[in-house]
Parts: structure tokens; sequence; C-alpha cells
């Protein structure tokens, strides 16, 4: 990866060249994206925007002829975060951003590609009447319904998470190339305020009063808080010096505990907004 970063900051033609192909192929668009975002945060927006433009041609064909918006709803996502860490160097106002980004595309969704969200809906609905026959009918005719902002939520809140990393991939690649270690201590100092704990937490509880998607709203206000107390996780390790096995440790139980540990994770990233938890750790000696 630090030899294609190498090689996409060359110059634009190489830049465009890889953002261009890689997003014409569906399971390569990432590559695309995070090379866009690489662009933008070391010459800036105007110059992202004059590479990201070639890009967005095969992504805008995915999603017109091919019926995927996947490839150009992550990479709307990934250079509205690079160019808020360009711009502001603020993790919690990119990860902020692209939540409200991703209500807005869960929204739009139903609008723009019913016949794709009416084929998962109708699938999801045959697999529960088929495999789970108790809960389709204990939710009766709310079970089209439900597994509808399901589903919605799903897809945008899958190009959340994907936008998010790819951010994160190409804040890497600079620090691997221009600033060593950079994007590390960055992630393990990043934590959200405490208004911005409050806010994330009041939309995951009242966005179904607004007449929005619950699912939607809890998935795309609780994974900037998820972001966080994954930073506080790696922030703790690295303070005191306690070794990656603990890394691996943690998104083993991550796995493998799913939607209980996020909920813990959710509530630890909100006192971590309040009480900077990692301000009261002495450090232990060198960082992981």
């Amino acid at each position: 990866m630090r030899a294609l970063a190498q090689f996409v900051m060359r110059g634009p033609l190489q830049a465009a060249g890889v953002s261009v192909v890689t997003m014409a192929i569906p399971l390569l668009f990432w590559i695309g994206a995070a090379v866009i975002g690489l662009v933008i945060l070391r010459l800036g927006l105007r110059q992202g925007v004059n590479i990201g433009i070639w890009a967005l041609l095969p992504a805008l064909g995915w999603a017109t002829v091919g019926g995927d918006p996947t490839s150009l709803a992550v990479l709307m996502i990934v250079v509205v975060m690079t160019a808020i860490l360009r711009t502001r160097g603020s993790w919690e106002r990119a990860l902020l951003t692209a939540s409200v980004m991703t209500i807005v595309i869960g929204l739009l969704l139903p609008v723009m590609y019913p016949a794709m969200l009416e084929q998962l809906v109708q699938t999801g609905v045959s697999f529960y009447q088929q495999y789970n026959a108790e809960v389709a009918r204990e939710l009766g005719d709310q079970l089209e319904p439900v597994i509808r902002q399901t589903m919605n939520a799903s897809m945008a809140g899958t190009f959340l998470v994907a936008g998010v990393v790819l951010t994160m991939l190409a804040r890497s690649w600079q620090a691997k190339l221009y600033n060593p270690g950079g994007f590390r201590e960055e992630f393990h100092a990043f934590r959200l305020s405490g208004p911005s704990g409050i806010v994330c937490v009041l939309a995951m509880v009242g966005g179904s009063l607004l007449g929005l998607n619950p699912v939607l709203v809890v998935w795309a206000a609780g994974f900037p808080m998820v972001v966080a107390a994954i930073a506080l996780v790696h922030g703790v390790v690295g303070l005191r010096n306690m070794g990656t096995q603990w890394l691996v440790i943690f998104y083993i139980a991550l796995l493998i505990l799913g939607p209980s540990l996020l909920l813990l994770l959710v509530v630890l990233a909100f006192v971590d907004s309040w009480l900077d938890i990692r301000g009261r750790i002495r450090p232990a000696g060198p960082a992981e």
C-alpha cells in the first residue's frame, strides 16, 4: 500500500489513472476513493477535485446505468471528510458531517433506487418467512416495514463505515509518506467533545420522533461514538504499553459479542467525552 501511495503522489496523471481504473472495477472502488482522499489531504481540495472528477465518471456510471450507488456514495463521504480534515484538522467535525450525509443518503435511497430496495426487502421477508417463521408471525404486517427500515439503514450505514475506514486509510498513507507516526498519535488522542456526545445520544434516542428511520438514525449517530470508543481503547493500550495482543482480543470480542459490546462502546465514548479517560492515565512506557 505504501508503494501505491508513493506512485499516485508522483503526479496528477498517476493519481487520476489509478483512481479511474479502480473506480471502474466494483471490488476495487475503495482504492480509488482512498487515492482521492490522499490527494485532498496532501494537495488540497482544488487538486483533489480536479483529479476526482475523472474518478467520478465511473462512479456515476455505476450509480446510474449499473444501479449501484456504493462507489459514488462512498467517494462523496471520503471527499467531504478529507476536505474537513485538510481545512479544519478535526476528526470530530468530519465524522459528524459524514453521519449527517448518511442520513440524507438513507432518505434518498428509497426515492432514487426503489427497485433495488424493494428486491432486498422481498428477499428479507422471504428469508424470515422460511427460516424464522416464529418472528415473522409475531411481526405480522409489520414484518415488511421493519425489514425495509433495516435494509435502508444497512445500506446507508455500510456507506458510512466504508467512507470512514477509507478516510483513515488515506490519512495513514499521508502519515507514512510525510509524517511517520502522525496518524497513530492523532487516532489515539481522538475523542468526542461533551456537547457532541450529547447530540449523538439525543439523535439516537429521539430520531424516530422526527419521523426518520430510527435504525438509520441510530446507525448514523452511533457510529462516531463507536469510532471514539475504539480510539480510546487504542489510546489506553498505547499509553499503558500493553501490546497489540490486547487489541486483537478486543476486535475478536467485538466480532463475537456484536451489538452488546457496541452498546458498551457507545456508553464508554459518552463517558470519555466528559471525563477524558486518557488524560487521567499515567503512561507506562513507550507506546505500542
